[in-house]
């Protein structure tokens, strides 16, 4: 019993719910922490791998479950695909994934530093990790563009480009533009292809997520104009990202088609120098076949100039096809 002079003592305090719980490769128990903190049930790594619209953007005990694809790995032409999970329950934010895609931290860096991002929420850190992933897609399309135009010169001045230069290399490999190794450069576009196809992918469930997100009727987010204004530019970004990715995927199947006529183009004029090269070895080789037959009586094998004569006249036989050939620039 407190004295009279004594005053009662407030309750200790409860510590403060974390704004962002980022979960990487969660153990059992971190996820279990993280449902008892906000009252929530996290869902597995499989529940995340579903591709139904309705399993990746739902509502559930209160809170928004939302699942995107991203990709990681994409400083090569191999990018892995993941899917990320965003939960918003409140004030706090749950990411849950599987990889370590290098917009995270670089949103924790910038966040981080002396005056650096404002994460006042879970909402403004879901926002500042989605212009963090548009910015690095948009970064890749840039970089596989440049790639595209370079494969494209390689494609179609690959003929001046060896005639003037001989031999030429762009420092990521032969594009065929002077060995003229057409399978190694089909090879490279259908990567570039597989980079833009992922790449457009994770920007479509980008853009789902985002309209999900917007079309929520939160109090919260009601009173924020600067929310509503960043989820808009996201909308605007990540659209004209798709229309950019579309346009270089287009880019990409033209360069197939081209490369493929290019073969076809190159295995015409082999099988037309045989058939120019037979055809121009037909008349020496009649002319042979005559004065090689064994019959009794034929005047010019008692000649003294039969021999020269005849590998006169197939030579001449030989030569008239030739020139007339070139004449007509069919060689």
């Amino acid at each position: 019993m407190a004295g009279a002079g004594d005053e009662a003592l407030p309750p200790a305090a409860a510590p403060p719910t974390p704004i962002w719980f980022d979960l990487v490769n969660p153990e059992p128990g971190e996820i279990r922490l993280v449902e008892q903190a906000l009252a929530i049930a996290l869902p597995t790594r499989d529940e995340m791998e579903e591709i139904e619209l309705s399993a990746r953007l739902y509502q559930e005990d209160g809170a928004e479950f939302m699942t995107m694809t991203a990709l990681a790995g994409l400083d090569g032409d191999d990018p892995v695909k993941t899917p990320v999970t965003f939960v918003l329950k409140g004030a706090s934010l749950v990411t849950i994934r599987y990889a370590d895609p290098k917009p995270f931290a670089a949103f924790s860096a910038r966040a981080c530093r002396p005056n650096g991002l404002v994460c006042i929420s879970g909402d403004t850190v879901m926002l500042g990790l989605l212009e963090a992933i548009i910015d690095r897609l948009a970064d890749v399309l840039e970089r596989a563009g440049n790639e595209i135009d370079a494969v494209s010169r390689g494609v179609f001045r690959a003929k001046t480009a060896k005639g003037k230069t001989g031999s030429k290399d762009d420092g990521k490999g032969k594009t065929g533009a002077s060995s003229r190794d057409l399978q190694a450069l089909i090879e490279q576009i259908g990567r570039k292809g597989d980079l833009i196809t992922a790449t457009r992918e994770s920007l479509v469930s980008i853009s789902r997520l985002v309209a999900y997100h917007a079309a929520l009727e939160v109090p919260v987010r009601k009173t924020a104009k600067d929310i509503r204004q960043r989820i808009k530019l996201l909308q605007r970004d990540a659209g004209s990202l798709g229309d950019h990715a579309e346009f270089l995927q287009d880019k990409v199947n033209f360069l197939l088609e081209a490369t493929l006529g290019l073969i076809n183009l190159e295995q015409s004029q082999i099988i037309k120098i045989f058939t120019v090269a037979s055809v121009a070895f037909l008349p020496p080789t009649l002319v042979a076949s005559i004065y090689g037959m064994n019959f009794e009586t034929m005047p010019e094998l008692s000649w003294k100039i039969g021999y020269p004569m005849a590998l006169g006249i197939m030579l001449l036989s030989a030569l008239l096809p030739f020139l007339v050939f070139k004449r007509k620039g069919w060689l």
